[in-house]
């Protein structure tokens, strides 16, 4: 097979991540929330250069933006989001559509190459509205119902008024059509620093981490903070806090390796300094690859509750809202990433789970999928200051198309 690698431009890949930043612009990152205006831009963006990859543009009933090809021979779907997290960095998703429209620029105009690359952009992979609503939509996961049911977490407005607004009202939603692609590869940064704290370049992930949310809501005794003793208050909020210490004090006993749990959000009704709290509330989170691992620590998670409500000072209600199953990249696909990686990273590469969720690991429910990393400067992301290196941005789409390119040769 030609390396047709030798029609990548990593300026241009430089160029379109850019010309991306500069829409929804916040310091030195982006603000984009999922059908903002910014948002709405950046998807209109991605449709008017579709073509140029060969590509037919299509924004579908979700806001998911797909570029399809009638050329023959395999297809391969690449892509990630165009949205943001609420004031934060400029490469959390476009990195990947735009090293997928790369890869099909290259490869689709290439006469001798074998195949072609569709481009993806899933809309709301950050959550605003729900949970990788586009890939699963794409999926056959999303029911109407469950877009009747959705609500921006910043605004309360639903999907439904926020589809009307931005004119996807009533348009089709897009799903997959067995057999079309040989397969799913989606790039990213890190969001941490092991390629960049070993001096590597590229990350091939191995596997996704399933996420599991909790609502855990403490109930206790509204009452004076200066008239009600300190031996006979039922503080919910003073629970909550020692419910906190003692999950990072017994959780390191039972975790694995690579487990991590957050404490993402506190509420204390009803929230006055002269008033004990009544009621308190806790958003908290697990992941980890391994299921069994995730449900020993939920039953943990309940015994505790459970024995601090026999105390009989306040009650504790721990609610499961959310299940992330884990998923394994295809074994195969790993191996064109490091191959690729040995021709145009030197070999610096190495094979690793990722402690994020991506929209891959919906796609890998409905075909084989693979991702590959990029080093993140300082290992920060989900802030306006994440960034990672231009020149390791251009060696990542190198190894991106090359691994596109091996792929569809097989």
């Amino acid at each position: 097979m030609p390396d047709v690698t030798g029609r990548f431009d990593g300026a241009r890949v430089l160029a379109d991540l850019n010309a991306l930043r500069s829409i929804g612009t916040y310091k030195s990152g982006v603000h984009k929330p999922t059908f903002s205006q910014a948002h709405m831009r950046s998807l209109e963006w991605l449709a008017q250069r579709l073509p140029d990859a060969g590509l037919a543009a299509t924004i579908d009933g979700i806001g998911n933006v797909f570029g399809r090809t009638t050329k023959a021979g395999p297809k391969l779907l690449a892509g990630s989001h165009l949205e943001s997290q609420n004031h934060a960095g400029w490469l959390d998703g476009p990195l990947g559509v735009i090293y997928a429209l790369e890869a099909a620029r290259v490869i689709n105009s290439d006469p001798d190459a074998r195949g072609a690359v569709e481009v993806a952009a899933w809309c709301d992979e950050e959550g605003h509205f729900g949970n990788f609503l586009g890939s699963r939509s794409y999926a056959g996961a999303v029911t109407e119902i469950d877009i009747d049911a959705a609500r921006d977490r910043n605004s309360d407005r639903t999907m439904r008024e926020a589809l009307r607004e931005v004119g996807l009202a009533g348009r089709e939603r897009l799903h997959a059509e067995p057999g079309r692609h040989v397969g799913y590869l989606e790039a990213h940064i890190e969001q941490g620093e092991t390629l960049e704290s070993s001096g590597l370049k590229i990350g091939v992930v191995t596997s996704i981490v399933g996420i599991w949310q909790y609502r855990i809501t403490f109930t206790g005794e509204q009452n004076h903070a200066g008239t009600t003793r300190m031996a006979i208050r039922k503080d919910a909020g003073l629970a909550l806090a020692r419910f906190c210490v003692a999950i990072d004090d017994s959780f390191p006993a039972l975790c694995g390796q690579r487990t991590v749990w957050t404490t993402g959000r506190i509420t204390l009704e009803p929230g006055a300094p002269s008033i004990i709290p009544g009621r308190a509330e806790m958003l908290f989170q697990i992941r980890d690859d391994d299921p069994n691992v995730i449900e020993r620590l939920e039953a943990h998670l309940r015994r505790m509750a459970a024995d601090v409500t026999a105390q009989g000072r306040c009650s504790i209600e721990v609610e499961r809202l959310r299940t992330g199953v884990p998923a394994t990249m295809s074994a195969a696909f790993q191996d064109a990433i490091e191959a690729a990686g040995a021709d145009f990273a030197g070999g610096k590469s190495i094979r690793m789970p990722s402690g994020a969720g991506h929209d891959a690991q919906i796609l890998a429910t409905i075909m084989p999928s693979a991702m590959l990393f990029v080093p993140s400067i300082g290992g920060i992301s989900h802030h306006w200051t994440e960034n990672t290196a231009d020149a390791d941005i251009v060696t990542g789409a190198r190894v991106f198309v090359e691994t596109c390119r091996r792929l569809l040769a097989q």
